[in-house]
């Protein structure tokens, strides 16, 4: 693990949040990317599961950006966010970038440009800690589902995609 003062621009930013935030726990740098759920879990030796991934979409009634932090386990059903916050169109990076403030990849779901709609995977819920991106590719930090929860201020939500049946698709 890298040292607190050789972290990327983006990632100490995230490293200064928390630490304003009283989070105790480190930024960790993977050796390899973290841009897909299972490449962040390979690197921490951990189930994608819990990985809380971030998935960004734009809202079409206002442009606002809506943001659903997943379980790497789970396809996130846009209907189901659509029927939370109203019609969802897709985020380029350009967007995402602009109203997030990260790149795709490394989208932390704290410290964002502008305010974001957001939800929490309720799947995420059923686990103790879990890893989220901090502002770059290659950077991620643990906290409880609980925490992720008071961070953010959102939501917690059924926002898996599951066939008729309940299970994962």
């Amino acid at each position: 693990m890298e040292s607190q003062n050789k972290l990327p621009d983006t990632a100490q930013r995230v490293a200064d949040l928390l630490k304003a935030l009283g989070h105790d726990q480190p930024i960790v740098m993977l050796p390899a990317t973290g841009k897909t759920s299972a490449e962040a879990a390979a690197g921490l030796g951990c189930s994608v599961a819990e990985i809380a991934k971030s998935i960004v979409f734009r809202r079409l009634s206002d442009d606002a950006a809506v943001m659903v932090v997943a379980s790497g386990a789970n396809r996130v059903d846009e209907g189901k966010v659509a029927a939370f916050v109203g019609p969802l169109g897709k985020a380029d990076a350009r967007f995402v970038r602009e109203r997030i403030g990260y790149a795709i990849g490394g989208v932390c779901p704290i410290g964002h440009v502008e305010k974001t709609v957001m939800l929490i995977d309720a799947d995420l819920l059923k686990l103790d800690s879990v890893w989220a991106a901090a502002g770059h590719p290659h950077a991620v930090f643990s906290l409880t589902p609980q925490q992720l929860l008071a961070m953010t201020g959102a939501p917690a939500a059924d926002v898996a995609l599951r066939n008729d049946a309940g299970n994962f698709v």
